[in-house]
């Protein structure tokens, strides 16, 4: 079997009975049990207005945990650029990947991570900014190069520094980009699984070499979720179904105990649609996710796995990881 690097995607996610506090001290502690185990990197994602994830100021975050960490690499999944300048972002890498050399990595989307009114208050002037994406991308490039120190702007401690950049993508528009500037694309099949193969096809036929890298990376992020056996895994996984059938009919509640589904799912259109969302999520025990996982990673012939966990219980989280490791050993 393809052994490939191990990630980790976390959102901060509230959990009933639990505060933003909790949340983010859970998400050091997951952090570092992953450290522990050996695994890449461990990225945050950018979402706002949205009350039961406490990852929104994700740069503060990233510091956060790289301060509690040590070898890990940590960073985002990713960065929605549309909310911010492409100054700001290369001051805060730079920041971080001055306290934490080599530690750090920058991944970007063009989806504000967020409604649209919601995208106005974070960046007021943010009409269709996401058709800039291209352009800020290249921008961020400029600051992070010590060729712009003769730029009239200019970004400290950014400058010179090597902080790897990421195109992050859930649907074919960003695979072109990716391709286009030689960069690696980190692709959402945890939430978007449906134009996941169609997309990395797009990169890989169309990528051309970069300085930052000479041939294409492909990294996938899916749903796992790992126990000892399998009826305990798809019991753990209720939680995972409730939130996405709670994203899917705009009523969102913190993290659900694993429990008996909500009638609402078992609407033929609701199910159907949250069955369609998690058809990149591996469920099981140790022999079910290895067989699975690894025909996964030998069909669509990806560079790394990332993982996103959404577990109730904090200790099955951690033990889901562990199985993780084990069954691609």
């Amino acid at each position: 079997m393809k052994k490939i690097p191990l990630s980790i995607l976390d959102l901060a996610v509230v959990k009933q009975g639990g505060t933003a506090q909790t949340a983010l001290q859970e998400t050091v502690r997951f952090a570092q049990y992953a450290e522990s185990l050996g695994f890449e990197r461990f990225w945050m994602a950018e979402h706002h207005n949205m009350e039961h994830i406490a990852s929104a100021a994700t740069s503060v975050l990233i510091g956060h945990v790289a301060e509690k960490t040590k070898t890990i690499r940590v960073g985002s999944g990713g960065i929605m650029l549309p909310n911010h300048s492409p100054l700001v972002v290369a001051e805060q890498f730079g920041t971080l990947e001055t306290l934490y050399p080599n530690r750090i990595d920058l991944g970007l989307g063009r989806a504000p991570g967020t409604d649209q009114v919601t995208a106005m208050a974070l960046r007021r002037n943010a009409k269709d900014v996401s058709m800039s994406f291209p352009s800020d991308v290249k921008q961020l490039q400029a600051y992070f190069s010590a060729e712009n120190s003769n730029a009239a702007v200019r970004a400290f401690p950014a400058e010179g520094l090597d902080v790897p950049l990421w195109i992050l993508g859930s649907s074919t528009d960003s695979a072109y980009l990716a391709a286009q500037l030689g960069l690696p694309y980190a692709f959402a099949a945890h939430f978007a699984p449906a134009q996941f193969r169609p997309a990395i096809a797009i990169y890989r036929n169309n990528f051309k070499p970069s300085k930052q890298l000479q041939k294409p990376y492909v990294l996938a992020c899916v749903n796992v979720v790992a126990a000892k056996t399998n009826d305990e895994a798809q019991y753990n996984a209720t939680s995972l179904v409730r939130m996405f059938t709670g994203i899917i009919t705009n009523s969102r509640v913190p993290l659900q105990p694993p429990g008996s589904l909500p009638d609402i799912y078992n609407i033929p259109e609701v199910r159907a649609t949250v069955e369609n969302m998690l058809a990149c999520t591996f469920i099981g025990d140790k022999e079910t996710l290895g067989k699975n996982l690894s025909g996964f990673i030998k069909d669509t012939n990806i560079d790394e796995l990332m993982v996103t966990s959404y577990f109730y219980d904090e200790a099955a989280k951690h033990q889901s990881l562990a199985i993780l490791k084990e069954a691609l050993a």
